[in-house]
């Protein structure tokens, strides 16, 4: 769980240091942002390699690699003195933490027994959960009482501790020593890099180049696309594959896949966008946004311990996955009926509802999508679980903030329009139009002037952004709905190989 934790909070927390890191490299907005980018892309590409390098080389020997050059990029990128330096340190950061999250996934399947794995995926999801809401605040403490450079200084206390745990107590089971030979798809590597890594730079870079209208996004998604079809090929034909995607010709798995492709679009979606709505919409401040959405951590919580003791005791828990989308789609929907007069406590009632649903989601899927292999590809399927799940968060982010910007304008056309027709006849007794429409011209001719046009104009845009935002909920709350007969495919699923050999 420590190392989860370090991957995890280091994917957020210079978030909130970044205009602090902007000074100390004399760099642009869109400079500083490939300190984020660079390790999100790097993450991307190695997650998927995990259990191939697990099996090759041995799960622990690679733990402790991973852990050793993680701490070894926190405190050179603490020490960092240019832009160049703390992107390239960035990358290797973002290198070393791809195995820990599907690693930690696999050693807790091994460990526990069959009876006791859900609670402990339960227990482990509880450390997944708080690294996201520990991030920014942990950032912004060290960023104001000490300074930037101490958001990867932390890590090197943490990172020892944890490396010296994995040390002591991590075995590798037989099945997982360390093998000789055997060729190395290089060319699945490569296609692996090119894919994964243009689409995570496509989904981080392309609102800020307005997508496809630059040439570099069009070339980029070509190459992206190009490279993932050679990789499935590469994959379905070598006999030694660095990802295996057979994994996905087991249905079960193929199901719960598709579940937390969409799980993870909604929910890192949603998260993205509710801070977004209270601080720049409502008026609230960085620290309220927090803590009206914070009761959302303690819902998860709740959803997880329940999981988790049901499963202790034998119950069948995976009627919980209808019930769980289920309540994501009432969240969502309730959400969709926000406006700029919504109290803090009408927020919170939906997002307490959505983090419930998510908390009884997480552990479930983890563990049936590692039960339903062998134990000896339970690492390649956690590797290929990890990429589904990371890929759904970064398509999820990159779509619903473009449908937002695209809807917004949409309705602020609409909103536009409508006001005009309303004051027509007023407006043609008016002097001859000036820039900005009839609407805003009778305002100013009316006497109005300036600040009326800016208010009108600034209500127009709140309430265009307000039915977006609508929108989007409206979509999400459809979406959960959709894949709710997927269920049936997780509900007939045999006991598992690993189940049954236990």
């Amino acid at each position: 769980m420590l190392g989860t934790l370090l991957e995890i909070i280091d994917s957020s927390i210079v978030n909130v240091a970044l205009p602090h890191m902007q000074g100390s490299f004399s760099a642009s907005v869109d400079e500083i942002t490939w300190v984020v980018t660079s390790y999100l892309v790097a993450n991307g590409i190695m997650i998927p390699l995990t259990g191939w390098i697990s099996a090759r080389f041995g799960r622990k020997r690679y733990f402790l690699l991973s852990m050793t050059a993680f701490v070894m990029a926190s405190a050179c990128c603490g020490a960092a003195r240019s832009l160049d330096q703390i992107v390239i340190f960035r990358l290797m950061q973002g290198f070393a933490g791809a195995a820990m999250v599907p690693s930690s996934q696999a050693i807790m399947m091994e460990t526990f027994p069959p009876e006791e794995q859900q609670m402990a995926m339960a227990t482990w999801s509880m450390g997944m959960m708080v690294a996201p809401a520990l991030g920014p605040t942990l950032g912004g403490w060290i960023t104001d009482n000490f300074s930037w450079r101490w958001n990867f200084y932390v890590n090197v206390p943490i990172g020892i501790v944890a490396t010296l745990m994995v040390y002591t107590f991590l075995e590798d089971p037989a099945y997982l020593r360390p093998k000789k030979g055997g060729r190395i798809d290089y060319l699945g590597i490569a296609a692996l890099a090119v894919g994964l890594g243009f689409m995570q730079l496509i989904c981080d870079r392309g609102q800020r180049a307005d997508w496809f209208s630059s040439a570099w996004v069009v070339y980029a998604t070509a190459a992206s696309i190009g490279a993932m079809v050679i990789f499935t090929w590469r994959e379905l034909t070598f006999p030694d594959p660095v990802v295996d995607v057979r994994i996905l010709f087991n249905p079960t798995f193929a199901a719960v896949v598709t579940l937390v492709v969409v799980f993870s679009f909604a929910v890192y979606g949603a998260n993205l966008l509710n801070p977004i709505f209270l601080q720049e919409y409502l008026g609230y401040t960085a620290m309220k946004a927090g803590l009206t959405l914070s009761p959302r951590a303690l819902a998860s919580l709740c959803a997880l311990l329940l999981v988790g003791q049901l499963a202790r005791f034998g119950v069948n828990t995976r009627p919980l996955i209808l019930a769980s989308f289920m309540l994501m789609a009432v969240s969502t929907w309730l959400m969709s009926h926000w406006t700029l007069q919504v109290s803090p406590w009408q927020v919170v009632g939906p997002v307490m509802l959505n983090g419930f649903g998510g908390g009884l989601l997480g552990p479930q899927l983890s563990a049936i999508s590692l039960t339903t292999v062998p134990r000896e590809r339970m690492g390649y399927a956690s590797s290929l679980f990890n990429m589904m799940r990371n890929t759904g968060a970064a398509i999820g982010i990159s779509v619903l903030t473009s449908i937002l910007v695209a809807r917004e304008q949409i309705h602020q056309a609409r909103l536009v329009e409508h006001f005009s027709v309303f004051d027509a006849w007023r407006i043609s007794q008016a002097p001859p139009r000036m820039p900005g429409g009839p609407a805003f011209h009778f305002l100013a001719h009316t006497g109005g002037q300036r600040q009326g046009l800016a208010m009108i104009y600034g209500m127009v845009q709140a309430q265009a952004a307000i039915l977006s935002f609508n929108d989007i909920y409206r979509m999400l709350s459809l979406l959960a709905l959709t894949v709710l007969p997927i269920y049936l495919v997780v509900r007939k699923a045999p006991m598992s190989t690993a189940q049954a050999g236990h």
